[in-house]
């Protein structure tokens, strides 16, 4: 089965950009017509999709999130990576990884378990 592990900093300065590591098993993310990206829950609210890359590499970001989001990946690792500027107390979520069945597709079949991340001085 497919199994998604996020990790990085779970603090993170303003002004600072937030990086996070998704660790996939079980799967390619260069194969097939998945997606996978990254969606958060700031606390108290519902969940925000960021964006998302292909199994081709394309990405596909969040339209108020674009400017600050990037979405890479090291296919030799078989990790995907988010990095957010600028952040702010704003951006203090829970952080999730996901799989989709396909870029902009929604439909979430695996997720990682979620990570921590505030933004505090």
């Amino acid at each position: 089965q497919v199994q998604l592990q996020e990790s990085g900093p779970g603090l993170v300065k303003p002004s600072q950009t937030l990086s996070l590591t998704c660790t996939v098993s079980g799967g390619s993310i260069t194969t097939g017509s998945y997606a996978w990206g990254w969606i958060r829950q700031p606390p108290g609210k519902g969940l925000e999709w960021m964006g998302a890359i292909g199994s081709d590499g394309i990405t596909l970001y969040s339209p108020p999130l674009k400017s600050r989001t990037s979405i890479s990946r090291d296919t030799s690792k078989n990790q995907f990576s988010l990095q957010l500027s600028s952040v702010t107390p704003e951006d203090t979520a829970v952080y999730y990884c996901y799989r989709e069945a396909g870029l902009g597709y929604g439909g979430y079949d695996y997720w990682g378990q979620g990570t921590q991340v505030t933004v505090s001085s």
